[in-house]
This record gives structure tokens, sequence and C-alpha cells, in this order.
């Protein structure tokens, strides 16, 4: 989505709000694609005493697996972004918190992609609490207990043995 903002670079005050979908359902992420639905951009671009700001927020619902008990699971995600606007920098130094813009444009859907992706979550949990898969029988630890035959630790042995003759 490309903005025209030639009306509003010359007029301290202006405001130019605009409001988008982004798709990136074919995103793929660590083998998954967990934007599934659209992304929906609002905001505006204000002119404050001759500086350009920009401020967004994207938000959607990402279908997403668990990385601790491997279950499908949806939440929400909303990514709220703020940058100046410049056509050029004064400095030899490149800026990161300046965004430069194309002539009289600015390509905010590429920027709020980049922005959305940089901001996704590189862990996924389906709860802060999830107990996980067991690694010895598999079992979702959230749903059913561990169904290991519990054997003493062969480190631990020969306590477990001077345990059991002090008991006879």
């Amino acid at each position: 989505m490309k903005l025209d903002l030639k009306d509003i670079i010359l007029v301290p005050g202006a405001v130019l709000p605009f409001s988008f979908a982004l798709d990136l359902s074919g995103l793929e992420l660590g083998g998954q694609t967990p934007v599934t639905d659209p992304v929906e951009v609002t905001g505006q671009v204000r002119n404050m005493a001759g500086a350009l700001v920009f401020s967004a927020q994207a938000h959607t619902t990402l279908s997403l697996v668990c990385d601790r008990c491997a279950r499908p699971f949806r939440r929400e995600k909303t990514v709220t972004y703020e940058t100046l606007l410049a056509d050029r920098l004064e400095g030899e130094e490149d800026r990161e918190d300046i965004v430069l813009l194309e002539g009289d444009s600015l390509d905010a859907g590429a920027l709020m992609t980049d922005t959305f992706i940089l901001e996704m979550d590189t862990k996924n949990l389906c709860s802060e609490d999830c107990k996980g898969l067991c690694p010895g029988c598999g079992a979702d630890l959230n749903v059913e207990p561990c169904r290991c035959e519990k054997r003493p630790d062969p480190r631990l042995a020969a306590l477990a043995q001077f345990f059991d003759h002090t008991h006879d």
C-alpha cells in the first residue's frame, strides 16, 4: 500500500489517515504458516512542525502450534509501530529510527510487513504453564500423566540398595 504524502509534506498539522489489509498467508516461519487471517493495519502520517511521523497498528489472529505440547492454538497478535519519515538523511550515519521516503510517497505495506514479521515470537506456547510432552512415552502432560515405568537413576543404585538394607 503506497501512501502519497505530497499533500501533507509542506503543511504543518496536516494528517493523512490510512487503513489496509496485508495478506501474509504465504509467510512460512519454522515450517508453519501462522498468518492465516488478513493483517488489518490502521494508522496515520502527521506533519508535526515539518517532521513527518508515521504511526500504525497491525492486528490479526495467528494459527500456531505449541512448541512444548505440539497442539494447535490461535492467539491474537497486535504490533504497534511509530517512526519518523524523511526524504534524506543529514549525516552519513544510517539511522534506524528514520525511514526514507521514495520521493513523496511511502510503501506502508512493505514497512508494516517487515515490522510485523520482526515482531513475531520465536517460541509459541499455548499457555505459560504448558507441561509439554514426556520425552520418554510422549504423553501430553497437560492431559494425562506420564506412562513411563519409573526406574531409579543408575548413578544412585548403590544408595537405593543401602536404604533397602536399612529397612530390613
